[in-house]
């Protein structure tokens, strides 16, 4: 296939669209349900190469969560706890814990609900059986993977009442070293941002405590490569081998440490006994239970609880979760790593990734404070690496 015509642009007035390889070769993919759109296929190209870089660095499979060309998570294939399990709305998935790719799936998908409501999906390797169960289910506009097996294709062909997009690539496609676009009539042209993110980008560990387990290493690589596909500015906080909080496109550095933090926060609360043992009424389904929990867990609780109110999503009302539980519930939490797409200018961002949990840190360094940072890093015993490598992604 040489080109591909789109309905329409970003926006329905924006036409003619389509894509095309503009040395004139076949695309690199096979497009085998339904008819992707304009920014189906930004985030189809842009999540591909985030999982396929994960895989890379990381020797495990991965998937993302895309929603308007930035993660809401990205995860590699390791079993979910059985609190994880249940806080995700996957504890009834047969067979999950044997296939590495629906795990993955599954905590990237749990992770931000609210946000990966009709999410583009992407994974490392082929789509099994199990994996496609688990798709086919929640609201979502598409995927992109090398491969389906013949189940997989048939359980994701049967949603949508067959349209739903499902997009093949050819997983030894490398694109050209320059790429191009173009902005009011002008053409920008760039050398492709191949640089590598492994292991060795973190040997540069500037803080009193240098210890970096491999697990921290693992989760520092996770978050640093969902950071290049993300818009800037941005922050991600990982854990357990899975983004938990991505902060994206915010002007403020500070701005994209809370968004990340907040985000993150939500993730480890809906862990807690108190909102994995709502009394849920059977009529509400998951996008609806996912609406309410992050009221519940907000300033908001009343607009759930409320007399008036709550009878319409529980079968018993609820007791308040308060702020001072979620304070120290979340004061107990350590071992998060954090990633930042350029130097953090002061050490507020330290302070309130510290309340989040996080242990380390990986950042470009090179901020005129960077001994601030530094010193506020030293003061909870966090490691921090400098990468001396920025991440912008635009």
């Amino acid at each position: 296939m040489k080109e591909f015509e789109l309905k329409y642009g970003c926006n329905p007035n924006q036409k003619p669209a389509q894509i095309f390889m503009k040395d004139g070769s076949d695309l690199p993919i096979e497009i085998l349900s339904g008819r992707p759109g304009y920014i189906n296929f930004l985030d189809a190209f842009n999540s591909w190469q985030l999982v396929k870089e994960i895989k890379e660095n990381t020797g495990m499979c991965a998937a993302t969560s895309f929603k308007h060309v930035s993660p809401t998570s990205a995860s590699v294939g390791t079993i979910l706890p059985d609190t994880l399990k249940k806080a995700c709305f996957v504890d009834d998935i047969e067979g999950l814990d044997d296939s590495p790719l629906a795990c993955a799936y599954a905590r990237a998908r749990g992770t931000d609900r609210m946000s990966s409501f009709g999410d583009w999906i992407a994974l490392s390797d082929e789509c099994d059986a199990t994996t496609a169960l688990l798709i086919k289910r929640e609201v979502s506009d598409g995927i992109i993977a090398p491969g389906y097996t013949p189940e997989a294709l048939e359980i994701l062909r049967s949603k949508r009442k067959g349209n739903y997009n499902i997009v093949k690539i050819d997983k030894d496609y490398v694109p050209a070293e320059v790429e191009t676009k173009d902005v009011f009539g002008v053409t920008f042209s760039q050398g492709r941002n191949n640089f590598r993110i492994d292991r060795d980008l973190l040997k540069n560990v500037v803080t009193a405590n240098k210890d970096l387990p491999e697990s921290a290493i693992r989760d520092l690589i996770i978050s640093l490569i969902t950071l290049k596909y993300t818009q800037s500015n941005s922050v991600c906080y990982a854990v357990d081998g899975q983004a938990i909080g991505v902060g994206a496109g915010q002007q403020s550095r500070i701005h994209c440490t809370r968004l990340a933090g907040n985000k993150a926060d939500i993730w480890h609360l809906r862990q807690h006994e108190k909102v994995l043992n709502l009394p849920f009424l059977d009529t509400i389904g998951r996008p609806d239970r996912d609406n309410v929990i992050d009221v519940y867990i907000s300033d908001s609780d009343e607009d759930v609880l409320g007399e008036d109110v709550w009878r319409q999503f529980f079968s018993v009302r609820p007791e308040p979760f308060t702020k001072e539980e979620q304070k120290a519930y979340l004061a107990t939490l350590t071992g998060v790593a954090l990633g930042s797409d350029a130097f953090f200018p002061f050490g507020d961002n330290i302070e309130r990734a510290r309340r989040s949990g996080v242990s380390y840190i990986a950042e470009p360094g090179g901020s005129i404070r960077d001994d601030n940072v530094i010193a506020a890093c030293d003061k909870y015993g966090i490691a921090m690496a400098f990468t001396g490598m920025r991440l912008f992604h635009h």
